[in-house]
């Protein structure tokens, strides 16, 4: 609600970002956005106090972890291929809830996942990508996925950095070139079908149909049907997901699986050049809604078990 308010106040009324603040050249005139003042401020923080008083608990979109992306591609690469375009019927779908989509409709919204994950993209976002934006490209001797965005919600004049995504052959199941190579090799299979306007095409027809149309986004609405039933299907209730919760679960990825540094993390996702509200990161990284990746009783015990071995030295230890 208060973001509404600023941005009413800071693009309708031009009144910008600035806090709202008494001139110091002119007492009692007050210069910058009303919704971002002291007071305001200071109410946002005690309303959240009286929310957790009465029982109420304000939540953020759980993260997706990689665990939980390695099930999605198991069940949707293993899904069954069908030859002939087949109508299910209703009585069909109750007998078999996971013929809400077919094998093509799975590896489209698997390479959505995988992007958005690894670019610290909200989902709508991914649903933007086109394919004019992506690049095949060969760099040292490995096939190299260039995305490079128009705008984001944080950026939206351009000058973003590109993202050069590199095959994964370890965890195939966050790999983008793997995806990105799998749906532009089903998409060149289907009669009508050609590679320009959006990446991500809203469903049409059958189960398992694909809009061959240019111009023929999936929607948000769609999108998060179509996820929700994807996660119904690993056996995950999918209700505490939501638009961020890849962008969330691709910064904890990169930071605790891949244990890059947070600077890196910060310029990758694009908040290293305008990065006033230093807490957003950590707010990705750390929530109570999110799954915990150690139990309590383990912090300091010396004989907990280790993790997969690193690739580069073997080791098996926590700081590896």
């Amino acid at each position: 609600m208060r973001a509404a308010i600023s941005h009413k106040y800071g693009r309708e009324y031009k009144l910008g970002t600035q806090p709202w603040t008494e001139s110091a050249l002119e007492p009692g005139k007050f210069l910058g956005n009303p919704s971002l003042s002291v007071v305001v401020s200071q109410y946002m923080v005690s309303l959240r106090r009286r929310k957790v008083r009465a029982g109420e608990i304000v939540t953020s979109a759980r993260a997706i972890d990689e665990s939980t992306m390695k099930k999605l591609w198991e069940f949707n690469t293993n899904f069954k291929k069908h030859k002939e375009l087949e109508v299910a019927s209703r009585k069909r779908k109750l007998e078999n809830p996971e013929l809400w989509a077919g094998y093509k409709v799975r590896l489209m919204l698997q390479t959505l996942y995988i992007v958005s994950m690894l670019c610290l993209l909200r989902y709508d976002e991914a649903l933007r990508i086109m394919w004019s934006d992506i690049e095949f490209l060969t760099l040292d001797g490995q096939c190299v996925v260039k995305l490079s965005l128009p705008f984001r919600k944080t950026c939206q004049t351009g000058g973003i950095s590109p993202f050069y995504l590199y095959p994964d052959l370890e965890r195939p199941w966050m790999s983008a070139v793997w995806a990105f190579a799998e749906w532009w090799t089903l998409c060149m299979k289907m009669s009508g079908f050609k590679l320009h306007g959006y990446v991500f095409r809203s469903r049409s027809g059958h189960y398992d149909g694909i809009n061959i149309e240019p111009d023929a986004r999936m929607s948000s609405d769609s999108f998060l049907e179509c996820f929700r039933n994807n996660m119904v299907d690993i056996g995950i209730d999918p209700r505490p997901y939501g638009m961020h919760s890849f962008r969330r679960g691709g910064c904890q990825y990169l930071a605790m699986v891949l244990r890059w540094p947070i600077k890196n993390v910060c310029t990758w996702g694009g908040w290293a050049e305008n990065f006033d509200n230093p807490g957003t990161i950590f707010r990705y990284l750390l929530s109570w809604v999110d799954s915990p990746t150690i139990d309590r009783k383990d912090y300091f015990n010396p004989n907990r078990l280790g993790t997969d071995p690193c690739t580069a030295c073997g080791r098996t230890c926590h700081c590896a």
